[in-house]
């Protein structure tokens, strides 16, 4: 069985991901995944363009952070398995950056499961990123709409 957190640099396939999820549960019949990827601060990004992206973490307390995240959504849905897959160190334009996984015996669970993760992942794992941008470096901190995302599932966070 696959670990539920890896923080990593490399890349990863969503195809082999999801089929060992599968190939563990013969009850499932559903499994949801997102995958975010670095965007070039062009069209429907605001700001300037990203030339690439740095992300940091503190190993062993991004994972534990993210195993709790996990257990809360194992807490608050009908769902048998998740998978958090985070990238780490620096990245370009397009390159995969996060990919959630989660699967249950219905699609409903696994949808709401998978937004729930990735609203907690982009307010409370503790992870740092800064932008390269033909401006220089700059931090990116928690944005008032990822506040707002995760307060939909009765979680209140400050981040922005």
């Amino acid at each position: 069985m696959p670990a539920r957190v890896s923080i990593q640099t490399e890349d990863f396939n969503l195809a082999d991901e999801i089929a060992a999820l599968r190939r563990q549960d013969a009850r499932v019949g559903a499994v949801c995944s997102f995958v975010g990827t670095v965007r070039d601060g062009h069209e429907g990004n605001k700001g300037p363009p990203v030339l690439s992206m740095e992300l940091e973490h503190y190993p062993g307390m991004t994972e534990k952070a993210i195993e709790g995240m996990i257990d809360e959504a194992q807490r608050r849905f009908d769902i048998y398995a998740a998978r958090v897959i985070h990238r780490v160190g620096l990245l370009q334009p397009l390159d995969q950056i996060v990919m959630v996984a989660v699967t249950s015996a219905h699609r409903g669970e696994s949808f709401k499961a998978c937004e729930f993760l990735m609203d907690y992942l982009k307010t409370q794992a503790p992870f740092w990123k800064k932008e390269q941008t033909p401006q220089g470096a700059q931090w990116v901190d928690a944005r008032a709409s990822d506040d707002a995302a995760l307060a939909k599932w009765g979680i209140d966070a400050d981040n922005a």
